[in-house]
């Protein structure tokens, strides 16, 4: 599979809408109700979600594609922080870093975490921060491989369900 990333512009606010509710479905369809899958899609992995980030110059926006044809198979956000846990002024949250299931196990996941690193190093960043499902063991487990630790937890709605979620960070 060939592949490319680029940072994403304006004009990418529909296909990052349309990677992130086919990704969080993929993902959460067995853990989650349609109900709370689909009210977590139509706000947070909406179009204008992507488009307030696009044109928020503080907000970093990777999107990764086939080549060719350039159909969109996933991407990072880097914003700013929100957590209930001490942030630093030079902190940056690693909001979303999602990859098309049938692109998982060829290196682009591992490609995006580099650049996201790299971008935020760029950004004057000194830490990443995340947040992942608790019961989201692979990707746990690939954050933990990129030398992310858990350094707290929080809170976080999907639809009507509350979820703990542990928090993790590294330094860049």
């Amino acid at each position: 599979m060939t592949w490319r990333m680029r940072r994403a512009g304006p004009g990418d606010a529909p296909a990052l809408s349309l990677v992130a509710s086919a990704t969080f479905l993929h993902t959460y369809a067995s853990v989650l109700t349609g109900a709370d899958i689909v009210a977590h899609c139509t706000t947070k992995n909406s179009i204008a979600t992507f488009a307030a980030w696009l044109d928020d110059p503080a907000t970093i926006v990777t999107i990764a594609e086939y080549e060719p044809g350039h159909a969109p198979i996933g991407y990072t956000v880097l914003t700013a922080p929100d957590f209930p846990i001490p942030i630093g002024p030079t902190d940056i949250e690693l909001r979303r870093i999602y990859l098309m299931s049938q692109s998982q196990g060829t290196g682009l996941g591992a490609a995006l975490m580099t650049r996201a690193l790299e971008d935020a190093a760029a950004a004057g960043r000194n830490r990443v921060l995340l947040g992942v499902w608790e019961g989201n063991m692979r990707a746990r487990a690939f954050y933990e491989r990129h030398g992310f630790a858990v350094i707290g937890a929080r809170q976080f709605m999907v639809g009507t369900t509350l979820h703990e979620d542990p928090v993790y960070a590294r330094s860049v």
